[in-house]
């Protein structure tokens, strides 16, 4: 019994014991844990390092197989502290098979090791002590030492680069943190950390609109051709600034070629340019092919045509095929000043309907002509719509199709020297830049303000005065095809008579015949055309009522006497003499500009030089008559 009562005696003893030590540890416990929140770390170091914590979780197999590939795991089993976002085996499952890769075995050791680096981070960095902005991972750009960035997004939960979510923060290793993501973070492209910051997302948006069926900017930002590429990325704000001087509501406003030349302003390719490597005074050659200048005074800060600087706000963010930039301002080339106070080559480059006629411009060399600011000009601007009408009538697929020489005239026939806003045009004949054959005779042009302004009969201003910084645009319904001798006759009413009697059933095909292009016979014609008021005193003359008064034989031979083929007689080539027509010869007075018909009777010339591209008219007061 003795025994029994000393052997409980002793067991209760131990047992006391064993309450003050476990008593012990809970306050050690907590006291040490009250010292950690003293510290504002609420995350208990673990009692195992990063790599074991991995090697000891099966969900994270993969990622284990991943390090011991790249030789990663006694780094991250060493004493130096770091913060892995830890992808699981089913989004390494994702990343491989979105690369094409059947296993690790197939990743190139390079490539998986500055995978596998773009998930670490130097210190311990508690989901608590994270915040929206940039930070470092351990992978580099290239051969350099140039860490890559990592864009963190803490506006919900925490999300790397737009294409990884933490999923699981916190978990305290004895050498760092380990936060599980949902998906490898590859390594980024410019387009990559462009669409990671809601504070680019207009850049985004101006990239897909200025993309094209030659420059998908997406493809080219985030590949390697050209690359690296230094981007100098403006803010929302900044695109916010442009659109208000612009007058633009959105960039739907802003056509998409000045866009283009907005955005390749913005990118110098083949350079991987850091903050560290600015000097003041440095000038680099855009993808535009305009320089920048670098001003460091102020800066850094970005000197653009107009000469105010934009201030280089956010550096170095790193990625695989460049880095970026943040800038305050978008930047703007002088090509694109120029279209701001646009010259009639930029207005026909930034308006979407005379894309056409911009084209055309570009092949024949006439964008230069018509972007000189220190020359004025009219310009009647074809659209879309009547350039492919013009194509198909003359059996072109494009505009491409048309002969250089026959397009360029074409082109040209649509301008004139000056300004003639539509206020000053009257009906009347005017000179266009279009010539002559070989010469330097201008052709002409019939304007016609009975009723709107009418170009040759066949083309009327539909836009008047769109006003450029070297003269006028008029944008026309229909291209202006270059005239023959019977375009203006049936353009001016004054010869309304005249083709009535060309036209007569009984007649030849007089139009026909006339039409016939320069250099083929009977081409050119020199036309000496009867005026309506002309006609009229023929028939007082002659005591009838109509032209259908005059038997087919006579209107034919008198028709005739009007038209020297063969040759293009202006007036300053007319001399005394005897010429020869399709009908009786003539005799000329130069010095009084008149004409004796063979029965003596005396017209005026009084219009001349009326110039097409198959010959010349010139207007007379008097029907000649064949004998």
């Amino acid at each position: 019994m003795d025994c029994f009562i000393n052997k409980l005696i002793n067991l209760i003893t131990v047992m006391k014991n064993l309450i003050k030590l476990s008593l012990f540890a809970f306050l050690l416990t907590f006291i040490t844990s009250c010292s950690d929140d003293d510290n504002g770390d609420t995350t208990p170091m673990g009692d195992q390092t990063i790599a074991v914590f991995v090697q000891n979780n099966s969900d994270y197999s993969t990622l284990l197989e991943a390090l011991q590939i790249a030789g990663l795991v006694e780094t991250l089993n060493g004493s130096a502290e770091y913060t892995v976002f830890a992808p699981n085996n089913a989004a390494f499952a994702t990343f491989l098979n979105d690369n094409g890769f059947a296993s690790l075995e197939d990743v190139p050791v390079d490539v998986l090791t500055n995978v596998l680096l773009n998930h670490v981070v130097a210190g311990t960095n508690n989901s608590g002590s994270l915040s929206t902005g940039y930070i470092n991972s351990l992978a580099v750009f290239g051969s350099t030492t140039n860490n890559l960035s990592l864009y963190i997004n803490t506006s919900s939960g925490v999300r790397i680069n737009n294409v990884s979510s933490v999923t699981s923060a916190d978990i305290g290793a004895s050498n760092g943190v380990i936060h599980a993501v949902d998906a490898v973070i590859g390594i980024p492209t410019i387009v990559t950390q462009a669409t990671a910051n809601p504070d680019f997302s207009v850049l985004v948006d101006a990239l897909i609109a200025a993309s094209d069926a030659n420059t998908d900017y997406v493809a080219l930002l985030s590949g390697s051709a050209a690359s690296p590429f230094t981007v100098f990325a403006p803010t929302n704000d900044a695109f916010t600034s442009l659109l208000a001087t612009l007058g633009a509501a959105s960039l739907d406003d802003i056509p998409q070629p000045v866009l283009q030349l907005v955005l390749n302003y913005h990118v110098i390719a083949g350079a991987n340019v850091r903050a560290e490597d600015l000097t003041d005074g440095q000038t680099a050659t855009t993808f535009q092919g305009e320089d920048i200048t670098i001003s460091l005074t102020n800066g850094p800060q970005i000197i653009d045509a107009t000469g105010m600087p934009a201030n280089i706000i956010v550096t170095n963010v790193q990625t695989g095929n460049g880095v970026v930039h943040a800038i305050d301002k978008v930047i703007l080339p002088q090509e694109v000043i120029n279209i701001i106070d646009p010259t009639i080559t930029n207005l026909a480059m930034m308006t979407s309907d005379l894309s056409i006629l911009s084209e055309a411009l570009e092949i024949t060399g006439l964008d230069t002509v018509l972007d000189d600011r220190n020359a004025e000009f009219t310009v009647f601007a074809p659209t879309n719509s009547s350039f492919e009408t013009f194509l198909s009538g003359n059996g072109f697929g494009s505009i491409g199709d048309v002969p250089v020489d026959v397009l360029t005239q074409v082109i040209l026939n649509h301008a004139l020297t000056g300004i003639a806003l539509s206020s000053g045009l009257e009906t009347s004949y005017t000179t266009t830049l279009a010539t002559y054959g070989t010469t330097d005779n201008n052709l002409s042009l019939y304007i016609n303000t009975d009723g709107g302004v009418t170009l040759n009969g066949i083309s009327t201003v539909a836009t008047p005065d769109v006003l450029a910084a070297n003269g006028v645009v008029h944008i026309v319904d229909g291209v202006i095809a270059l005239p023959t001798v019977v375009t203006f006759a049936v353009a001016d009413p004054t010869f309304g008579t005249l083709v009535a009697a060309l036209t007569r059933p009984d007649q030849p095909d007089f139009v026909s015949v006339l039409s016939t292009p320069d250099g083929t016979s009977p081409a050119p014609f020199t036309v000496f055309a009867p005026t309506n008021d002309a006609f009229g005193d023929l028939l007082v003359e002659l005591g009838i009522a109509s032209l259908d008064d005059i038997d087919t034989a006579t209107l034919t031979a008198t028709l005739n006497t009007h038209v020297i083929p063969g040759a293009n007689v202006r007036a300053e080539d007319l001399v005394d003499g005897t010429v020869s027509t399709l009908g009786d010869d003539l005799t000329i007075d130069a010095t009084n500009a008149t004409i004796t018909d063979p029965n003596g009777r005396v017209s005026n010339i009084i219009v001349v030089n009326v110039q097409a591209a198959n010959g010349v008219v010139h207007a007379i007061d008097k029907v000649l008559l064949p004998l």
